[in-house]
């Protein structure tokens, strides 16, 4: 295989990427943006001017596969619950759109791997293709959870503000409509957001206390879920509920500054974790670029233990043994408040 070919391979499993990375950080305003997305009537001309990466990306929206795709996903419960995961990170795609993006990557890396063997003989191995084939399906999955549980930190972090500016403003009389307003007005995403959403349903006819239960579950916060119980009782019994506010807000700081000085406490251990888990297989890895006849003794045959190679089940035990302590170290500093 000769170079040219080897650099045509590589400039398209780039595009594949930066196709991949626009569509999913493509940035609306809400419900309203997704409508307009899919269901606008294009341009005249539109589709003829349309170049680089958003003209590709709305002909990846608008394929009539991924939407038939989708249609047959989200009947399922693993296409729901994947929606509901896509929702959480704040991602502009569909079910059947993540999957293509999760099919591509399982076999994108892999392939990729193949073309490039010829610089990197260590890259044709049957070992290494089989991991680059378990980075591409692990990669994907990875990075919503990282993107989900980043929005999720960031929401945690403005709660205790948003929560105080909601009690000044019942102080100062506004209703808690409006002061949910004035929080989706002053307030940054992901907090604007997902109160701009309350407003919208409630406007939309839907009772206070469901728009509040909606918001819940689509964020899965703990403090999220005290203030909203808070809420929907004191809309019940009555009561201060400025004052009420308030001591939530107070828990909440109190709760996040211990959190953030146990995580302190443990960083080391955390660190000690990634370290005995990471650094066998990162040295293993090396050795197979580096010098790729030294593992072969591994992988011969005999000796064979359960007609495999000894070297095999060796590998397979201590990665084993690995994961077990990576998981026993991540529970033990694991500390809840």
């Amino acid at each position: 295989m000769d170079n040219m070919a080897i650099a045509v391979a590589g400039v398209a499993a780039l595009a594949i990427i930066v196709l991949a990375i626009g569509i999913a950080t493509s940035r609306g305003s809400g419900i309203s943006d997704r409508l307009e997305r899919y269901a606008a009537k294009p341009e005249k001309g539109r589709n003829e001017a349309s170049t680089g990466q958003g003209g590709v990306a709305e002909l990846i929206a608008t394929s009539a596969t991924l939407n038939s795709l989708n249609k047959v996903v989200e009947q399922r419960d693993f296409g729901a619950n994947l929606a509901r995961d896509i929702a959480r990170a704040d991602l502009q795609l569909k079910p059947s759109e993540f999957l293509a993006i999760w099919a591509g990557s399982v076999v994108g890396i892999p392939l990729a791997m193949f073309l490039l063997s010829p610089l990197v003989s260590a890259f044709g191995n049957p070992l290494f293709l089989l991991i680059g084939g378990f980075v591409g399906f692990m990669l994907p999955r990875f990075w919503l959870a990282r993107r989900r549980n980043g929005r999720l930190g960031s929401f945690n972090k403005q709660l205790p503000d948003t929560i105080t500016l909601l009690a000044n403003a019942l102080r100062a009389g506004s209703s808690f409509l409006q002061a949910v307003e004035l929080v989706v007005r002053e307030s940054r995403p992901p907090i604007s957001t997902e109160f701009g959403r309350v407003i919208r349903e409630v406007n939309l006819g839907l009772p206070f206390e469901q728009a509040l239960e909606n918001m819940v579950r689509r964020v899965r916060s703990d403090d999220l879920e005290l203030m909203a119980t808070a809420i929907s009782i004191q809309h019940q019994v009555g009561g201060n509920l400025a004052e009420i506010l308030d001591s939530i807000a107070y828990t909440i700081r109190e709760r996040v500054r211990i959190k953030g000085e146990i995580r302190t406490l443990t960083a080391q251990q955390r660190l000690s974790g990634y370290v005995v888990a990471g650094l066998p297989i990162g040295l293993a890895l090396f050795l197979f670029v580096a010098a790729p006849g030294f593992m072969e003794p591994m992988f011969a045959n005999p000796p064979a233990i359960l007609g495999l190679p000894a070297g095999v089940i060796i590998l397979l035990i201590g990665g084993f043994m690995m994961f077990l302590g990576f998981l026993f170290i991540r529970k033990i500093v694991d500390i809840e408040v």
